[in-house]
């Protein structure tokens, strides 16, 4: 069976690998296979990783919402369910930043919590 080369097609390929690899280490951004290879990871890391910091921020914000609930006498879990009665629907990232920013505002929804 006769050899194919790439030609043009396989150059221009090469050509966008290690474009797309300037700036990495040694041979990452100067040979085909090891650049490729490189190249191959960091996209599955970037794809693995979009989904992974929803989760980490999640964790933050309930990490931030049950501090400063605890400072108001409640814990998350109770501070939630308690909004879940009262009826309020404010999402953990709104509330983290409702702590953070404006802890008056954040009380108020802890005392409207408590009270239901």
């Amino acid at each position: 069976m006769a050899r194919v080369k790439g030609g043009p097609k396989g150059h221009l390929r090469h050509k966008k690998v290690l474009k797309m690899n300037q700036g990495y280490f040694g041979s990452r951004h100067r040979l085909f296979k090891r650049a490729n290879e490189a190249m191959l990871k960091s996209l599955w890391y970037s794809f693995r990783d979009r989904r992974a910091r929803k989760r980490d921020l999640r964790k933050l914000w309930i990490a931030r919402i049950n501090a400063a609930a605890r400072l108001n006498g409640l814990t998350y879990s109770r501070l939630v369910h308690g909004m879940k009665v009262a009826g309020i629907t404010l999402n953990r990232k709104v509330l983290s930043n409702l702590a953070i920013r404006d802890p008056q505002a954040f009380t108020a929804v802890v005392e409207k919590a408590k009270a239901a």
